[in-house]
């Protein structure tokens, strides 16, 4: 994970995360935002099973913005809204 400034986003690239540690790292990102803060999430595959992981835990919390689909690399704007 790395920041620029407090005004940068922050960007969690998990490609080269072990499998088991990807969503605690992203969870725990986004726990630590305040509302109306986002992260950009880099992954090698269209992280769709987070979003719906997301769906179950945070419904009407959070805002899911693609910004890069594929086919290599996905770039996701997470952002907390409440």
């Amino acid at each position: 994970m790395s920041t620029a400034s407090q005004d940068a986003a922050i960007t969690v690239d998990v490609r080269q995360i072990p499998p088991r540690d990807k969503h605690p790292v992203i969870f725990n990102t986004f726990l630590n935002l305040a509302p109306g803060q986002h992260f950009i999430l880099v992954n090698d595959h269209d992280p769709k099973p987070l979003h719906y992981h997301f769906q179950a835990e945070y419904e009407g919390a959070f805002a899911w913005q693609y910004l890069e689909e594929g086919p290599d690399v996905w770039r996701v704007r997470i952002s907390r809204t409440a």
